[in-house]
């Protein structure tokens, strides 16, 4: 069954905790919950770490705890070191009864860093590829016996951020590992949104339905800016915006296509006292709605 999902960064922000501090935590939930609609929403630092603490206060909204972002750091530690340090993380995720941990490489990544731009990522040579796939590989199988799957996010800069990384990561990784497709992410990341699905819908394990601004999106590239100074720009945006790049419609036909029945998650960062994250959330959850139904992923959501 397809569920509707959004994350807290779009009113108050993660990496960069300033952006969006004034904005209380129980308007955050009362609005995605009780005035928007969402199912759930995924996790953020305003959260309590207690998972049935967790349970209780998004259930007080009417919100399911979704998942939320776990920063692997396998370039600089070993599976085992990375299982322990996941063990918090799996027991908020098991007593919320999620279904995947969102697993991103973090340990070089530098898109919480504002000073440092965005086209100075880390990268990783075919041998490093292979070698990093191997152990994210040997991680999700342990999440796996868990009952947990890994849906790794591709994003900007970390190491795998471009379509041929994403190829490379994919190719490197086994039947243990899926991916989080973000549609936005993608397209700032070079590649063609329909294109990366298609070759991947079939280990794709969770959705974001995250859009760009395109003008914003190259001048962070032609201008050598920070992912954090690209989000205050304006980078991202929600399906539905004008303003916005990706057209939705062919990338929900594709997972209908490929029997997806996760979540749809509009994670889509952008600066709330420019853009007010209830008119925001409001449109992109009305337009993903009416791009699921039209591509027959979602025959109830119109």
């Amino acid at each position: 069954m397809i569920l509707y999902g959004t994350n807290p960064i779009a009113w108050a922000n993660d990496d960069d905790q300033s952006i969006g501090a004034d904005i209380p935590t129980e308007q955050i939930l009362h609005e995605a919950g009780r005035i928007i609609g969402f199912d759930g929403i995924e996790n953020g630092h305003r959260w309590p770490d207690d998972p049935a603490g967790l349970k209780d206060l998004l259930g007080s909204y009417g919100l399911r705890f979704i998942s939320g972002w776990y920063s692997t750091e396998l370039l600089s530690r070993s599976v085992e070191d990375e299982i322990r340090a996941v063990q918090p993380h799996l027991a908020k995720l098991k007593a919320n009864d999620c279904r995947v941990c969102i697993a991103c490489e973090c340990s070089n990544a530098v898109h919480g860093s504002p000073d440092i731009p965005v086209n100075d990522r880390p990268r990783l040579s075919a041998d490093d590829m292979a070698a990093f796939g191997a152990k994210i590989e040997a991680f999700a199988a342990y999440l796996a016996s868990e009952g947990i799957t890994l849906a790794y996010h591709h994003h900007m800069g970390t190491v795998v951020e471009s379509p041929e990384d994403i190829d490379a990561f994919m190719e490197a990784t086994g039947p243990a590992t899926h991916l989080l497709f973000d549609a936005g992410h993608c397209a700032f990341g070079g590649g063609d949104p329909v294109a990366v699905l298609t070759r991947h819908a079939a280990r794709v394990a969770h959705f974001h339905a995250k859009n760009i601004r395109r003008p914003v999106t190259e001048r962070v590239r032609s201008e050598g800016m920070s992912f954090l100074s690209g989000v205050l720009a304006g980078a991202f945006t929600v399906p539905g915006d004008p303003e916005g790049a990706i057209d939705f419609v062919p990338l929900l036909r594709i997972l209908a296509q490929a029997g997806y029945d996760g979540w749809l998650v509009i994670e889509a960062e952008q600066d709330p006292e420019v853009r007010n994250p209830l008119d925001y959330q409001s449109l992109g959850l009305r337009a993903l709605k009416a791009a699921a139904a039209e591509a027959g992923l979602d025959r109830g959501a119109a």
